[in-house]
């Protein structure tokens, strides 16, 4: 339920807030006071389009707040709405109240918040679908739409939500299948020809069986062998110093040209640890410690320079093997990858590709049988589908026609025609809405035989219906009484008081017949100044609510006939809305005993 709304700099309204009832709250005031900036706001909490030229002139943004309770909401509508709010890292305020946010600045750029969070659109969007749901000027016009119909004929029956979701499955299933065969059907020499290449690329990747990384390592290689003397070179001048030049036979087979009398370093130091060691004083003895450490150090330096010539390769004819290595492998990164380890991801890849397609005949008969069955299985269901709707279909006409004649529409009669389809992801049924002024009529669609005021009726009277298994939602109606006045006007009040025992109904509207039902009434003021047009909401008291009907009425707010029978209206509808409440309560109180 929503609790309040606060907007700021929408439209004419520069700052107003609202609070609205848990039954029916209506929205009245003159035509262009802000009224359907209201509504706006609404629909900007409920992810609608933000739109830049909506913004009060001068400001440099708009927001619209919204605080959210969840008592009286099913369970499972509960879960989801937190469950929403949780995953974009939410949480409900200490009230356990959800607030939402939405601005939208000068420029068009749009920001979205829910409980403490920064949101996209899509998230707020989802979050108010579970909570509030908006039927503007233009939505009966969208009920003309046979998707729409049908939509509408599914959510009457609860059993058809299930029988749905499983056709659906099915029909997922079977779609898939039959896509696949006919690509192959369609595709096969393009499939064999893609098979041809795909099993010479692995061929040839798997003759030349590269190694991970190997192509960086064979880098480093290459480039040692290329300077193999210069290194051994190095290697060998420093280890004949260290250890001197006979230490070389070793690594190199011989001394390597080095004078082999020449004292190497590690003796050198030997010798002056030795003369050093047999000291009496402390600090030479101390030295002799330190040069004891030097030559241990120094051997471990001769033993790395030791392993390194005798890893430098001696083989001339394994620079070449090298080098004929790397273009093995640069004719493989310069067709499948940038690098070695990409190459062997590629034919990872391909291989799986490979695998996935079979053009042969087996698998073509095999494939054919599977799409076979996945189409009976889905026919079964939509077939099932369908009698549902048929017999869902006859109720409802029935249903709306009896809604209908207490709207003022006697005479009219309400079908829903079921004409069979190509199944699609819906099912194989294709609704049509049709109106009959009177019993003896013809039936014709809505688009052809209700006038505006006839689609709100018939729209108020499907919600009404759709909505009677439903607790605890908002339901928004902007004008969807538009055209209707007199008796049907009553109808609409009583019909609206019905819905907002179970539910919370806020409701713009131009008819006091309908304002007159309210639990709570706001009404939107316009103030027009010389430099600007500003607007705010304030709720009526019952004195109020008697000067406003008579506004509404014929504009005679200020005379006594006027106030009379305002106050007439604004008593009886209050009477009939206690009458509606009892009604209510009877059943729960048998239901408790």
């Amino acid at each position: 339920m929503l609790v309040d709304i606060a907007i700021e700099n929408l439209g004419v309204i520069p700052a107003a807030s609202a609070e609205f009832s848990s039954g029916l709250t209506v929205l009245t005031g003159e035509t262009g006071a802000g009224k359907t900036m209201v509504v706006t706001g609404l629909r900007l909490l409920s992810g609608g389009r933000a739109d830049a030229s909506r913004v009060r002139t001068g400001s440099p943004q708009a927001v619209v707040e919204g605080r959210f309770v969840t008592q009286g909401v099913p369970c499972d509508i509960v879960e989801r709405a937190t469950g929403i709010v949780s995953n974009a890292g939410g949480a409900a305020d200490e009230n356990g109240e959800f607030l939402a946010v939405r601005s939208v600045g000068a420029n068009g750029r749009s920001k979205a918040h829910l409980g403490g969070r920064r949101i996209i659109k899509t998230t707020l969007s989802e979050f108010s679908d579970e909570l509030l749901t908006i039927h503007g000027q233009n939505d009966q016009l969208r009920l003309l739409s046979p998707e729409r119909q049908l939509d509408a004929l599914d959510r009457f029956d609860p059993e058809l939500a299930q029988l749905r979701k499983n056709y659906n499955a099915k029909y997922l299933t079977w779609k898939s299948l039959d896509k696949d065969l006919q690509k192959r059907l369609s595709s096969r020499r393009e499939l064999a020809q893609e098979v041809d290449r795909l099993q010479f690329a692995i061929n040839e990747i798997e003759e030349v069986s590269p190694q991970p990384g190997e192509d960086a390592e064979l880098v480093e290689q290459i480039r040692r062998l290329q300077d193999v003397d210069t290194l051994r070179e190095q290697a060998a001048t420093a280890l004949a110093a260290i250890d001197g030049a006979g230490s070389l036979s070793d690594a190199m087979g011989g001394s390597g040209g080095f004078d082999e009398s020449q004292e190497s370093a590690s003796d050198q130091l030997g010798q002056a640890e030795s003369a050093l060691a047999g000291s009496d004083d402390s600090k030479l003895k101390d030295i002799a410690v330190q040069l004891a450490e030097i030559t241990s150090q120094l051997s471990q330096v001769s033993m790395e320079l030791g392993g390194f010539l005798s890893d430098l390769p001696a083989d001339p004819q394994a620079l070449d093997d090298m080098l004929t290595r790397q273009q093995q492998l640069k004719l493989l990164t310069r067709k499948y990858a940038a690098d070695i380890d990409g190459v062997i991801e590629w034919q990872r890849k391909a291989q799986i590709r490979l695998d996935s397609i079979d053009i042969s005949s087996e698998a073509l008969d095999k494939l054919k049988e599977d799409a076979k069955k996945a189409q009976a299985s889905m026919m079964r269901a939509a077939k099932k589908l369908s009698a549902v709707r048929a017999k869902a279909a006859t109720k409802l006409g029935t249903t709306v026609t009896e809604e209908l004649q207490g709207l003022a529409m006697q005479k009219a009669r309400f079908e829903v025609a079921l004409t069979s389809i190509e199944a699609c992801a819906s099912g194989i049924d294709q609704v049509e809405f049709q109106l009959a002024a009177n019993a003896f009529a013809q039936p014709r669609p809505l688009a052809s035989s209700a006038s505006g005021g006839e689609l709100s009726r018939v729209m108020l009277a499907l919600e009404v219906i759709l909505a009677a298994g439903t607790t605890g939602t908002t339901l928004v109606f902007d004008e969807v009484d538009a055209g209707v006045g007199g008796r049907a006007a009553v109808e609409i009040g009583r019909r609206l008081a019905r819905l907002a025992t179970k539910n919370q109904v806020i409701v713009v509207t131009h008819l006091p017949q309908v304002a007159a039902y309210a639990d709570t009434h706001l009404h939107v003021a316009k103030n027009v100044g010389e430099a600007s047009v500003t607007s705010g909401v304030e709720s009526l008291t019952f004195d109020r609510r008697v000067e406003e009907p008579s506004r509404m009425l014929a504009g005679l707010d200020d005379t006594a006939t006027g106030r009379a029978h305002a106050t007439e209206l604004l008593e009886r509808a209050q009477r009939e809305k206690e009458d509606i409440n009892e009604e209510r309560v009877e059943p729960l109180l048998a239901a408790s005993a």
